[in-house]
């Protein structure tokens, strides 16, 4: 059927240009190309356009002939010349993610780029620079003015350029003591002294300095690895994904800078992707020391200065390794090589808003759609991973030995069912086995690690007379109590007040903070191990860009004699004289209503278990628990990580739940509870019309977590193969029907979390 409107768009080649604009409407809108702008505006490019009775900015998604707009097509008023243009295939990749994260491609294009670059607002930095226009010119004022003393100024200020060279005001002035700015602008004047500017880049570093590595001769598992990347390099593999199941401390991190090298040699570039920001800088640290400062970091803990400024050098192709957190897979490379996901498991690769994509998901298509090499990297690989691995779809390399040939940490369990009641003078909170075992690290010298991943000094506040429990009143959720603020906090929404002293309900002063947290942990641990030099590292501590690194580098230097924090000190971080971690509730994450919740207990168990033993000194591990026979607890103290993804992936497929189906959220917010499950209900009935025998549906119910800042919250909860039909109608429903005022709906495919 021949398109409508055919006839309205004579012009040769792509006259017109398919923009999005900077309204969440998913939906393009063709412009007419005018003449002056053909051959200029690209796919990616960013375009001025007039909408409505407005002008706004947008993004050409693509370019064609003519237009099935049936009238006449407005023009693109003008190119956005000091703004960043998106490389094509990342508007590819923006598309694609549109598309299978059911989001607007507003929202996915909008991810592409740091909002500090897209916005416009920020500008390169620049200065001044001061140089000699004219040299014999310079030299015979000097020659013939030497002697004045009106002219001493003048004379000192050429001489200074004439022997330094070009320089910022800020050297000229401490060049020349005497500096006068009237004698400087009487030497422009003169057309002795010229002007030009230069772009001065934000330094992220700091100036800091590190001393220079050379690769390290592989051992036999890290040359296989190694072997096998090469080959994916020169795309000599069915599969262009890798997962690198590497023990900790198996040295994943050696093979990691040898691949980027590989990579460079062909003239490409890499992209690795780490966890948290507070492996960041000592990540940083590591590929700085191989390949120097041409790096770039991008990371949200950067200025908005510092972010521009980054992701300019990349897409200006000076530098050719991007390092940092989730939104460094989008660095503008045009000619990537390698993709490397260290900790390919971890949660927070997972968008928590619009578009919510898992970061190591679209860095498997990002790597399909580039023909670059993916290295997925984990001691304890997701179980999608692992599947896909044993199927097939993944190439795999094992690295089952540690580094140097060193002894794996002696792994305890202690049974605290069986020390319900401490004897006086005891903490109920460590177990004996693990008090002797700190006192004797600090009697030696050597440092200790205590784990607990719950923040804050008690869960909850509960009156013993009346039985009230102190809950926040816009979230299902009870609050939790900090003694060093004097405070009742809700993580959810964060709200504060003041902690009570005594009952708000019956006014009586029985009140007691029940369960544990880290500053609990942190104060218990001051009076057990006194004179013990103690640290914690929490997300209510850790809240300025280097508190991290202030509190690692006391750590490194031998300041501190115990870290205390939650899952931020489990990964990745590297202390030669920790010969000790001691978990204190190993159970913790067991009981969440969420089928990966066994996966992250075993995750973070052998992660803080890995941080142990890592110099000359064989290392140690005190797991505390109160069901020692439980399954996850019995396959991560015996460092088995077949045995517990066996186990798993039996679990899932009984159950039907990823990665043998996908698994679709559909969460529905609104404060009126009614109207909320009315909507829910038709919400569900429309979507049932694709549902065919490979889809289950559960719901609308409650979440887990029913309310949060005052809304309700249901859920949908989709799982099934097959689902592309299903996914096109949830967008529909979703960005293309109108959705009742006060009510907010948003779509989680392949959702980490079901709270």
């Amino acid at each position: 059927m021949p398109l409508k409107g055919l006839d309205k768009i004579k012009n040769m080649g792509n006259s017109v240009a398919k923009v999005i604009v900077d309204i969440a409407l998913d939906k393009e809108f063709d412009y007419e190309i005018p003449i002056e702008l053909q051959g200029r505006v690209k796919v990616g490019t960013m375009v001025s356009v007039p909408f409505g009775n407005s002008r706004r900015d947008g993004y050409v998604l693509s370019l064609a002939e003519n237009s099935s707009f049936d009238g006449k097509l407005k023009s693109l008023l003008g190119i956005c010349g000091d703004r960043a243009h998106v490389p094509e295939q990342l508007v590819t990749l923006g598309r694609w993610m549109a598309e299978y994260y059911c989001c607007s491609q507003e929202q996915a294009i909008r991810s592409l780029l740091p909002a500090a670059v897209r916005s416009g607002k920020i500008k390169p930095r620049k200065r001044k620079i001061y140089r000699i226009a004219d040299r014999d010119a310079a030299q015979s004022f000097v020659a013939i003015n030497s002697a004045k003393p009106s002219a001493a100024l003048r004379v000192d200020l050429l001489k200074a350029l004439l022997s330094g060279g070009e320089q910022p005001i800020e050297t000229l002035k401490a060049s020349t003591p005497a500096f006068s700015n009237s004698s400087l602008q009487t030497l422009i004047r003169k057309g002795l002294i010229e002007i030009s500017e230069e772009l001065v880049r934000r330094d992220v570093f700091f100036e800091s300095k590190v001393i220079a590595t050379q690769a390290l001769k592989p051992s036999q598992e890290q040359a296989h690895a190694l072997a096998l990347i090469k080959k994916m390099l020169n795309h000599e593999t069915a599969s262009h994904v890798l997962l690198l199941l590497g023990v900790t401390n198996s040295g994943k991190t050696e093979v990691y800078l040898q691949s980027i090298a590989m990579a460079l040699e062909q003239g490409k570039s890499a992209i690795v992707l780490v966890p948290e920001i507070s492996l960041t800088p000592q990540t940083v640290r590591r590929f700085r020391a191989r390949f120097g400062d041409e790096l770039s970091i991008l990371h949200s803990r950067l200025s908005d200065g510092e972010r521009f400024d980054e992701w300019n050098r990349i897409n200006n192709g000076e530098v050719k390794i991007a390092v940092g957190a989730r939104s460094a897979l989008f660095a503008p490379f045009r000619n990537l090589g390698l993709i490397i996901v260290d900790e390919e498991h971890e949660s927070s690769y997972k968008q928590s808003e619009a578009p919510r994509y898992s970061a190591r998901d679209v860095a498997i298509m990002r790597g399909k759609l580039e023909n670059a090499a993916v290295i997925l990297g984990s001691a304890t690989p997701a179980a999608e991973s692992a599947y896909n691995a044993s199927i097939g779809k993944f190439l795999l390399s094992r690295m089952t030995e540690q580094v140097e040939n060193k002894l794996p940490a002696h792994i305890r369990i202690v049974d605290q069912r069986l020390d319900e009641e401490p004897k006086p003078g005891k903490s109920g909170f460590f177990s004996p086995m693990l008090i002797d075992a700190v006192r004797d690290r600090m009697s030696r010298g050597e440092q200790s690690i205590l784990f607990l991943n719950r923040r804050g000094y008690a869960r909850v506040m509960i009156c013993e007379e009346c039985g009230f429990e102190a809950r926040c009143p816009d979230c299902s959720v009870a609050y939790t109590y900090s003694k060093m603020h004097e405070i009742l906090s809700c993580h959810l929404c964060g709200g504060v007040i003041p902690a009570y002293s005594s009952c708000p309900e019956c006014g009586s002063a029985k009140i007691r903070y029940a369960g544990l947290g880290t500053e609990k942990i942190e104060s218990v641990a001051k009076a057990v191990f006194h004179p013990a030099r103690i640290a914690r590292m929490d997300s209510d501590t850790m809240r300025g860009a280097d508190d991290y690194e202030i509190v690692l580098d006391r750590f490194r230097r031998g300041e501190l004699d115990i870290l205390i924090g939650t899952q931020m000190i489990a990964k990745g971080l590297h202390f030669p004289n920790v010969t000790l971690v001691g978990i204190i509730n190993a159970d913790l994450g067991l009981a969440m209503p969420d089928f990966r919740a066994s996966e992250r207990t075993f995750q973070l168990i052998t992660q803080v278990a890995g941080r142990a033993g890592r110099g000359d000194i064989r290392g140690e591990v005190i797991i505390q628990t109160r069901n020692p026979e439980n399954e996850t607890i019995y396959y991560a103290a015996n460092r088995d990580y077949n045995g517990f993804s066996k186990f798993d992936l039996e679990f899932r497929e009984l159950l039907d739940y990823p990665p043998y189906t996908h698994l679709i959220a559909v969460f529905f917010r609104g404060t009126d509870e009614s109207q909320l499950i009315q909507y829910a209900t038709d919400f569900t009935r429309a979507v049932q019309a694709y549902v065919h025998s490979e889809i289950k549906i559960a719901g609308p119910s409650p979440a887990p977590i029913e309310r949060i800042k005052g809304k309700f919250r249901y859920m949908l909860v989709i799982r099934g193969r097959k689902l592309k039909l299903l996914k096109q109608a949830l967008r529909i429903l979703v960005l293309h029907r109108a959705i009742p005022k006060g009510i907010d709906v948003y779509i989680d495919v392949d959702a980490q979390s079901l709270l």
